[in-house]
Parts: C-alpha cells; structure tokens; sequence
C-alpha cells in the first residue's frame, strides 16, 4: 500500500494524488477495505480526485468483488461531474454493448423512479429523506441535491448522467426529450441543465438546432428559458462557428419580438454574446424599457466591436440617458460602456464617483474597479478610491489599492499594508501585483541577504 497516496486520496488534495502518481505511485492502490482507491474517491464524491487517478491510469472497469465497477458505483452517486471524471476515454469502443447497456439501465432507473423512491426501496425505509443543496464540481458551477436515508446518500443528477451516457455511447436521444430531463429541475444551475446544454451544444447537426429553437415558442416558459440559455452559452463557447450569423439573427429576430420582459433580459444576455448588427437596434430599443432588470443588460449592447469604433449619434445619446438611469446598476452598466469613449469619460467619471459614495456597499466594488482602470488621473479620482481602503470591505480594498498603484500614489504605501493586514492577498493576481511592485519600488518591503 502506498500509504501517501492514500493519505492524499483521503484529505482530497488533488495536486499531491497528481504528483504521487506522476511519480510512479499505483493509482490502482488498494485501500483499507481492498477496494482501488477510486472507489474512495467515488465514496467521497470527490470528482477532482478521481478524474486525477482516472487520468493518471486507474481503471474505472475493474469489476470488484460485489461485480460492481467504479464506473457503475460514479453512476449510481448520482453525481454528473464524478461520471464525467471516471468516464474515461472512450467508453463507447473500451466497453462491450451489455455493460454499457447495465450503465444505461442503472441511471434510467434512478430517473424514472426518482431518487427518493429508490433510496427507499433500497434501504427499505418509508421515511422522510433528508436533501441538502452542495456543489456537484470543484468550481462550484453547478450544483445537485445530496439525498439521504438510512446511511445511505446520492445526488439527484441522475438524468444528467444519462443524458452523458447516451452521448459517450452515441445514442442521439430525441431533443424533446432532452429539454424535458432539464426543465424538470426549476433551478438552472442545477448539474443537469449542465448536462444537457453541454450534449446538445455537442450536437451540431441542423436537425438538432431545428428541434430545439422551435421552443422558442413553447407553452411552457421552462422551455422558452432553455433555449434562450442555449443560445446565450453558444455564443460564448462558439462565437467562431459558421453558424454564428444565423444563431445571431435568430436571436436578435427574437429580441425584436419578446414581449414578457423576463424572457427578454434572458434573450438580451444572449445577444450581447454575438457580434451582430442587431444589438444597437435591441439597445435603442429598450433602453427605456419600464422593466429595470431589462435596462439592465441594455449597455453592453451599444458596444461596437472593433478597435473602439466611434459610438453612432444615437447610441450616444442612449448612452447619456442611461448615465442618469434612476437605478444604480443602469448607471453603473452604462459607465463600463462611457468610459471607452473619451466624449462620455467625464460624466461617466462623475457618476462613478456618486457610486463610490453610495450607501449600497455592493456598488463600491464595481466603481472602484472602473475608477482604478479608467484614463482619468484627476485628485477627485484618487481621493475617491483612497477613501475606499476599507480593511473590512477586501474586494474594493483590493481594487482602490491598483488604483492607487496604478496612479503612483503614496496612498498605495496604506493600501498595501491594509491588504495584508486583511489576509485580502490573492494568488497571481494583477492587481495585487501591482500594489506589490509599487512597494517594493518605494522601498517597503525590505531585502533579504
């Protein structure tokens, strides 16, 4: 037994398991109870750790002593990002047709009888089960229900597992289908809707985009936010596809028509990830929109792509207008915009500064980090971020310190050592390097030898 991995496998530190197996540890080591490592893993539902003994050559298709796999045991956790991990490299040609269709079977089971149905068959409880939100991937992405009862405990991915599996193995499962697995859970971070965007947005064909932008105008508005959510990840995972003018075009034809304004803000995020021409016309058409969370995603879109083209006259004007928007948020969105055009930076300047000054503690944040980077060197603009070194506020300690760095200012000496004080030092981080840089230019931090 190679006791460092298993301690490593054990606390869940990922990088020392990488290391120990680069170094030539077993990463089918056995542990305490006999079983290979990756079923603790599996245990712990720690998807790092697996898809770094997975990676590293441990084998998620031993059969174990109960006939099980570790890959079985990752589908029955009910935890796509644990599946995704162990799912090795080409499952469709290393597994023979009856253990993929035993995989496909488990995780059909599960969805069709429903996590807390099949936990009581199992353990033989009719009791209440207990359902606690956690994280299903190490960044917190998306997220899944852990079930118990009885000592025993799943997540309820179990749909998007065999969304997953039906992918590896090639299956193109109909996308009516596929939407209604993702729609059934409401929250849209759930691991599932994950699932499912991923495999489709796999799914290049034109028979798969046909089926599933005719829910653009479903009934039910799930439907209708699924789409939308597709188009808008599309977007920024294939802005370079050569379907992208046409997925732009549909996507702004539906802007033009959206009437219910929470399906609009979702299409309007969505346009603002293509560069198409239609996203002056939806800005100067809802710019005034009576729906704030619409306004809201408004001045992105008057952004010209390019090297900082020239804002149109209209697009100006609009821009002006939302600098005075009655909500903050609008008038912060429409800074970001102002700032990148030299005719705007004063009146955007002073409304950052108002920000700044603002009792909303959640907009400090974000009016430093404009006033830190914009062009304006003017006293007013580092007075304002001098006066937001708040030790107990370490994200707008950290940006009014760049600021300051950035400025050459000897606040920067206060800010640095505020930042340190308040354990707000982040790893590799520009901002921070540059509040170091300046201090190690003015002589604060001393030199060793």
């Amino acid at each position: 037994m190679s006791r460092p991995l298993v301690d490593a496998v054990r606390a869940g530190d990922h990088l020392a398991v990488m290391t120990l197996v680069d170094d030539g540890a077993d990463p089918d080591t056995p542990g305490a109870d006999g079983l290979p490592l990756l079923c603790e893993a599996v245990a712990a539902f720690d998807s790092t750790v697996a898809g770094v003994l997975v990676e590293g050559g441990a084998d998620p298709d031993r059969v174990l002593p109960d006939g099980t796999t570790p890959l079985w045991r990752a589908v029955d956790s009910g935890s796509p990002a644990l599946v995704t991990a162990v799912l090795g490299r080409e499952p469709r040609l290393r597994l023979a047709e009856a253990a993929r269709e035993r995989l496909l079977a488990l995780a059909r089971n599960w969805h069709e009888s429903g996590v807390a149905g099949e936990l009581r068959r199992r353990t033989g409880t009719s009791g209440p089960v207990e359902r606690v939100r956690v994280d299903d991937d190490s960044d917190g992405f998306n997220f899944a229900h852990q079930v118990s009862l009885s000592g025993l405990s799943v997540r309820d991915g179990h749909a998007g597992i065999l969304t997953a599996l039906e992918w590896a193995f090639r299956i193109l499962t109909p996308v009516e289908e596929l939407i209604a697995r993702a729609v059934a859970q409401p929250d849209e971070d759930h691991a599932t809707w994950w699932e499912v965007l991923r495999v489709l947005l796999d799914r290049k064909s034109e028979e798969t985009w046909s089926a599933l932008v005719a829910h653009r105008h479903h009934p039910d508005p799930a439907h209708r936010r699924f789409v939308a959510e597709y188009v808008r990840v599309r977007g920024v995972v294939a802005d370079d596809s050569p379907y992208a003018r046409r997925e732009g075009d549909f996507v702004s034809a539906w802007a033009a028509e959206e009437t219910d304004p929470a399906m609009l803000e979702r299409v309007l995020r969505a346009l603002d990830e293509y560069e198409h021409p239609g996203r002056e016309a939806a800005a100067l058409r809802y710019a005034g929109h009576p729906d704030v969370a619409v306004r809201r995603v408004v001045p992105p879109l008057l952004l010209p792509f390019g090297d900082d083209p020239p804002l149109a006259p209209e697009a100006r004007r609009t821009l002006r207008a939302l600098l005075r928007d009655p909500d903050a948020e609008v008038r912060l969105g429409a800074c970001r915009v102002a700032l990148r055009h030299a005719g705007l930076l004063p009146e955007a300047v002073q409304q950052l500064l108002r920000l700044a000054e603002d009792p909303d503690p959640d907009l400090h944040t974000p009016a430093a980090s404009h006033l830190a980077s914009c062009p304006d060197r003017t006293p007013a603009v580092a007075d304002a971020l001098a006066a937001l070194l708040d030790p107990d506020d370490p994200p707008t300690l950290l940006e009014a310190g760049y600021g300051l760095a950035l400025r050459d200012d000897p606040r920067t000496a206060e800010a640095y050592h505020r930042i340190r004080s308040a354990h707000a030092v982040p790893e590799y981080d520009h901002r921070w390097n540059a509040v170091w840089h300046w201090a190690w230019d003015n002589g604060l931090i001393p030199t060793v030898g």
